[in-house]
């Protein structure tokens, strides 16, 4: 008896592994190779990162990579090399490469969605102009493993610099599966030479010759890569979607090429669609608060009329950039990146039902009206510019 009432705890542990047994997998990346695939997997070694204090030059991670006519078919193959069995519950990036997005992502998120092992908050992004074998292999400064430097360093640009976006396993899924909104994710630029990129030597001067940077946003219909967006309108990209924590915007002064650099500190859209006359008609309210960051002309910020002026040239300046961008969107690539056909199938259902199998032709034509509320808080520490007093 006692026995028996033992056993259900002894069973918990069925499958226990010990991190020894393990390959922690940071980052991974897919390509492809003809018909097949090739998967890239860093490797986390616990020990270098351990010993960080160590005289000794090895590296705290190494990437393995395999072909296989599947992704799953070439992850299970590393076992042929690694020792150890991969473990994905560590994940924190997965990258795409460029010519693998073109031709479709639909088997990526298949197996992943199916994987009980892996955690669906890592973010995915994409290599622009590269190979995602060739972005994994850089050694990168700041931290010691490159996944969670690509990691923060994403977390950090969306925080403080509005073109760059993190987008999780489940979003991507969502957005995939959506009818009214299509996948976007942010790209990864790799400059420099890669081999320089992969030696040691990379993270051992003040100057990086190879550096990994977020670049604009790839805009996708259904699974395929289409096109890249520029920084602009990428930033006004997620300006209608709410995705704004912080930025800096840039407002012309009064009189020559000078300008006024405005901290965006809080944001907050609202998208939505109305049907007039059979055809549906689209608005974005846009409202920001923001602090004066810089001044580089001869302003009275301490005069209301001079914030008033103000406000208006950085209202005037984001509905262009807004317009410019919806207007991109919709007539170079023809399709509903925002996420108006999902408003309109929430406030009309039945109309939405219509038009949803060829949404993204409408949404091309729509009109869509754009107001923007620009508010400024705060002028900073001081009052006065020193650029009053200078010529």
């Amino acid at each position: 008896m006692i026995l028996f009432l033992a056993w259900p705890l002894a069973s918990g542990c069925w499958n226990r592994r010990e991190m020894n047994e393990l390959a922690i997998v940071g980052a991974m990346g897919i390509d492809k190779a003809g018909d097949q695939k090739v998967v890239t997997t860093q490797i986390i070694d616990p020990g270098q990162v351990a010993a960080k204090q160590s005289k000794t030059v090895q590296t705290p991670v190494m990437t393995y990579q395999e072909k296989g006519n599947t992704i799953f078919q070439a992850v299970r193959r590393m076992s042929t090399e690694t020792a150890r069995e991969l473990y994905f519950s560590h994940l924190r990036v997965l990258v795409i490469g460029e010519e693998l997005a073109r031709e479709g992502i639909g088997e990526i998120l298949d197996v992943f969605s199916r994987d009980q092992e892996v955690r669906p908050d890592f973010f995915i992004v994409v290599a622009k102009d590269a190979k995602a074998e060739n972005v994994l292999k850089v050694l990168t400064g700041l931290e010691d493993i490159p996944a969670n430097k690509l990691f923060s360093s994403l977390e950090t640009s969306e925080k403080m610099w509005a073109p760059s976006m993190t987008v999780t396993l489940d979003k991507l899924i969502s957005d995939t599966a959506s009818d009214g909104v299509q996948p976007h994710l942010t790209g990864l630029l790799m400059t420099g030479s890669m081999r320089k990129g992969e030696n040691q030597a990379n993270v051992q001067e003040i100057s990086q010759d190879v550096r990994l940077k977020y670049n604009g946003i790839a805009v996708f219909k259904d699974d395929k890569l289409i096109s890249w967006m520029n920084e602009s309108n990428s930033k006004a990209v997620n300006y209608v979607l709410g995705n704004v924590r912080g930025t800096v915007e840039e407002v012309p002064c009064s009189a020559g090429k000078r300008k006024i650099a405005l901290e965006v500190i809080r944001m907050k859209s609202n998208m939505g669609v109305k049907v007039a006359n059979g055809l549906p008609r689209g608005t974005v309210q846009v409202h920001v608060e923001a602090n004066i960051g810089e001044v580089q002309c001869k302003v009275k910020l301490m005069k209301s009329k001079t914030i008033e002026d103000v406000e208006t040239r950085a209202n005037e300046q984001l509905k262009k950039n807004i317009e410019e961008a919806i207007k991109t969107v919709q007539e170079q690539y023809k399709i509903d990146i925002f996420g108006f056909g999902e408003a309109l199938h929430r406030s009309n259902p039945v109309y939405w039902k219509k038009v949803k199998n060829n949404w993204d032709e409408k949404f091309a034509t729509m009109p869509v009206h754009i107001k923007t509320d620009v508010q400024i808080r705060r002028v900073g520490t001081i009052g006065k510019s020193p650029m009053e007093k200078l010529d």
